[in-house]
């Protein structure tokens, strides 16, 4: 079996392309050095280094080795970096998904908590999509996950942490804007950006909404994210639905209004985890998470409209 020590010694030797030099680099003599050359070479079947009594070169071997070899030594000094960061935090580590359209209120608002009530957990946000978060929770890279509603699998928890009303996005100048609350079939014929099909669940949302209005907003753009439509309606482009919470984007030429989809139709935030997920942060970040959920609409951020 190949050792830290075998690998450590060979990447000594090939900087320095001298023995003596890389035993002292190593604060060892050469016999121990030699060694271990040496049984790397055996190990790997391979001449690494070619000596003789005046120089050491590396062969075709020995430079390929050599990048791996130096990549090895990187990933294992930064596990064990990450091991004495965890070990010296009192709560330990972990790591959250998101997605784009919870950093408008939900995020910053757990992210804030987090902060506050458990300063000692090391929390690292990673922002992906829906679909992508739930292929990092399958495959360890993250523990927890804020996504739109989706599938799951049978070993991923899932369940709703945060429901908003939606709202009406338009140019500060269009004759709705003075409204203050539009009626839906009053976006009849009107120019519209839509989710794209690369939201699935927004543009769902807001095609089912249509339908059961018996309304065609006329859909002159569609967009994936809420920060790509919102800056198309500042332009006058046209109007759109987005979740109440990106109100708290930056556009000046953009207001929203309330509007009514229907009685059952609210942008929902789910929390995703796996069950055999053994962090014993976890636990703590749910109970966080789900601290307020009642069923209602949940605000945790106060928006002015």
């Amino acid at each position: 079996m190949i050792e830290f020590a075998q690998i450590r010694a060979f990447v000594a030797v090939a900087d320095e392309l001298h023995f003596g030099r890389a035993a002292k680099r190593l604060n060892m003599t050469q016999p121990p050095l030699s060694r271990h050359i040496q049984m790397l070479e055996q190990q790997l079947d391979v001449t690494l280094l070619e000596r003789t009594s005046r120089s050491v070169e590396l062969t075709g071997a020995g430079r390929a080795f050599l990048a791996e070899a130096r990549g090895l030594l990187q990933q294992r000094e930064a596990a064990v970096k990450a091991a004495r960061r965890a070990a010296a935090l009192a709560g330990g580590a972990l790591t959250i998904g998101f997605v784009g359209a919870t950093t408008y209120g939900y995020l910053p608002w757990l992210a804030s908590r987090l902060r506050s009530e458990l300063p000692h957990i090391e929390a690292s946000f990673v922002e992906l999509t829906s679909r992508e978060q739930l292929e990092a929770l399958k495959s360890g890279q993250i523990d927890f996950g804020l996504v739109r509603p989706l599938q799951t699998a049978e070993t991923v928890r899932s369940a709703c942490v945060f429901r908003e009303e939606l709202a009406l996005a338009l140019p500060l100048e269009h004759p709705l804007a003075g409204r203050r609350r539009p009626e839906l079939e009053q976006l009849d014929g009107q120019p519209f950006i839509m989710y794209s099909s690369a939201g699935p669940y927004m543009n769902s949302l807001l095609t089912m909404a249509f339908g059961a209005a018996g309304i065609r907003p006329n859909v002159v753009q569609s967009m994936s994210q809420a920060q790509a439509i919102l800056a198309l309606v500042s332009t006058g482009l046209g109007l759109a639905i987005v979740p109440g919470e990106t109100r708290n984007a930056c556009f000046d030429n953009v207001v929203f209004r309330p509007i009514r989809l229907g009685r059952s139709i609210f942008a929902e935030l789910h929390a995703i985890w796996r069950s055999d997920n053994r962090n014993p942060v976890l636990p703590r970040l749910r109970e966080l998470a789900f601290r307020d959920e009642g069923g209602g609409i949940r605000r945790p951020l106060q928006v002015q409209p």
